[in-house]
């Protein structure tokens, strides 16, 4: 554990991408290879649950700090991290202590993940115990596994890159083999660091003899004006168009006669769309398809909150599957046949996709079954002589329920992430809806913004705001899109117009209007304005407007049937 803790501190004290490789490669050089596979799981991006429950954690930091709760509670407030917290309030271990020399592995499988079945006294006593053998850099790095929120400035990339140093095997094989790597539920061994590392490419240690899906490629955003098309990107007839889906990004994985349905995120959501894993019984063996899983009736793309209900649940019933059908929308081939298809054009696999879509369909399991044709279909191309054309389609997106277009050259490859050495593919979407509304509730930040009121909620007019009668609906939270000047201005606004504290939340005389930015809006029950966005954020302050000036609920409802105006075009 300490050993971890100091290529943590390594990482965290450095900007320079090389210090950190370099670091990194002195680790796994180093490092026994069950260490090392549960040190690429973390600093690959995976999070198991948390291990013990914030109000035990809170409940120790107490009884170690001999501090009073309601102590503990405000410096938690200042500070925003509890791993953080515990680790300056717990006194340090005695002068002469007996530090722990146990691996982070042992540590992981004998103490820390044990924690979860434990009760919450015998947890206490165990952390007390421990934390006596851990100075405060692995007290931290600890208090971070446990709370399942351990973050450092690494990208995956980065891990990849240091992979690849350490063992000769190409960064690209290395980033396929750890899809998957990071999945919630695994529990990495020293086996499966050494198949990472392991040259060669046998049925043990490749891939592709499992139902591990490929790293995914992802899109470049686009945000020129239609006059500079011609000249960044030639014809149309260059590029591969359709619409950009708003669903969720998956691969449908058909190996060996297994079928698995992986999200973007690297998650197995296989058990959540039975109707897309049961006509991989269609596909032959050796076959990956890359799309988008979206909510699908009557030829059309439905509002993604019908798709979270999916993800929402526990258990999937009759009625919910009825109701909320969904299709996969593939748009790409990339394994075909048990063959790495990757290398090939974008125009060719598209044709191969074109062909095996065609032959899915004449399937045997599928002519009887409506239902099943419909939960595979090929995402549509677009065509027009020139930009404005397509620019015109465009500005249909949002009463089709898309998001803009996506434009892929059709000489790529598939690339890994947002490279772009083997060719790019851009998003082009229309611009955000966008709503005017009043600042009411503040809470503290977390992390680098801890101690500042960084997270907002934010409410429109239900009602005319020049009569007595209208009350402010609050209807979004948003903590992202200001300058840390702005942050500042606005924390010290919030320190001075808080009027009620309900816990660690801010209620404030309303006196700041921001423009809100977000890419969805839906019906909903659970909120009090009956309207719930998606992905909402802070676009600008609105200093020129008073609150009176701020947008109303009907402002805001009629942006459910009304798509609106896309000025990029």
């Amino acid at each position: 554990m300490n050993r971890f803790a100091a290529l943590y501190s390594r990482l965290d004290e450095t900007t320079s991408s090389n210090a950190k490789l370099a670091a990194l490669v002195d680790y796994f050089e180093s490092a026994g290879p069950a260490d090392a596979a549960w040190a690429v799981y973390f600093l690959g991006g995976g999070k198991p649950r948390q291990l013990v429950p914030a109000k035990v954690l809170r409940e120790f930091a107490r009884h170690a700090s001999a501090m009073p709760s309601w102590l503990v509670e405000e410096c938690y407030q200042a500070v925003g991290d509890t791993a953080e917290t515990i680790a300056l309030l717990v006194p340090p271990a005695a002068p002469g202590a007996t530090m722990s020399t146990a691996s982070l592995a042992d540590w992981m499988q004998t103490r820390l993940l044990p924690l979860r079945s434990m009760p919450g006294e015998e947890v206490i006593q165990n952390l007390t115990a421990w934390w006596a053998e851990l100075d405060s850099r692995a007290r931290f790095v600890c208090g971070k596994l446990i709370t399942g929120n351990f973050r450092v400035g690494v990208s995956r990339l980065l891990v990849t890159r240091a992979l690849a140093a350490v063992s000769g095997v190409d960064a690209r094989h290395i980033a396929h083999r750890l899809v998957g790597y990071t999945d919630i539920a695994n529990r990495p061994r020293a086996i499966d660091f050494e198949r990472l590392i392991t040259p060669g490419s046998t049925q043990e240690n490749d891939p592709r003899s499992s139902i591990h899906p490929y790293p995914f490629f992802l899109a470049q955003s686009l945000q020129q004006p239609i006059e500079r098309f011609p000249d960044l990107l030639g014809s149309p007839s260059e590029w591969l168009i359709e619409w950009k889906w708003d669903g969720i990004r998956a691969q449908l994985v058909k190996r060996a006669g297994q079928v698995a349905l992986w999200s973007r995120g690297e998650e197995l959501v296989t058990d959540r769309f039975p109707e897309v894993a049961s006509i991989a019984g269609a596909l032959p063996d050796g076959t990956v398809l890359d799309g988008e899983i979206v909510a699908w009736r009557g030829g059309r793309v439905q509002p993604f909150a019908l798709l979270q209900q999916r993800l929402g649940r526990k258990k999937l019933s009759a009625r919910l599957l009825k109701d909320n059908p969904v299709c996969l929308l593939a748009f790409d081939l990339i394994e075909w046949q048990g063959q790495d298809c990757r290398t090939r054009s974008q125009g060719q696999r598209r044709l191969l996709l074109e062909r095996l879509i065609d032959d899915v369909r004449t399937a045997e399991p599928l002519t009887a079954s409506r239902e099943g044709t419909s939960a595979l279909q090929i995402s549509p191309l677009l065509g027009a002589d020139d930009w404005e054309s397509l620019a015109s389609q465009r500005a249909a997106s949002r009463s089709l329920g898309v998001e803009g277009m996506m434009l892929k050259s059709v000489r790529a490859g598939y690339g890994v992430g947002r490279t772009v050495s083997t060719g790019i593919w851009w998003k082009w979407k229309v611009d955000p809806f966008t709503i005017d509304a009043v600042l009411i509730y503040a809470q503290r930040g977390h992390g680098r913004r801890a101690g500042l009121f960084s997270d907002y909620t934010f409410a429109v007019w239900d009602g005319n705001p020049e009569t007595d009668d209208a009350r402010l609906v609050p209807f979004a939270k948003a903590y992202s899109g200001l300058t840390d000047a702005e942050l500042a201005e606005v924390d010290a606004i919030v320190r001075r117009t808080t009027v009620e504290k309900f816990g660690p939340v801010h209620s404030v005389t309303p006196s700041l209007v921001f423009e809100l930015g977000f890419e969805g809006i839906a019906r909903s029950s659970r909120h009090k304005s009956g309207i719930a966005v998606r992905f909402p954020r802070m676009l600008r302050w609105r200093r020129d407007k008073t609150v009176p000036q701020a947008d109303t609920l009907q402002t805001l409802s009629a942006l459910l049937a009304s798509p609106p105006p896309d000025s990029a075009s």
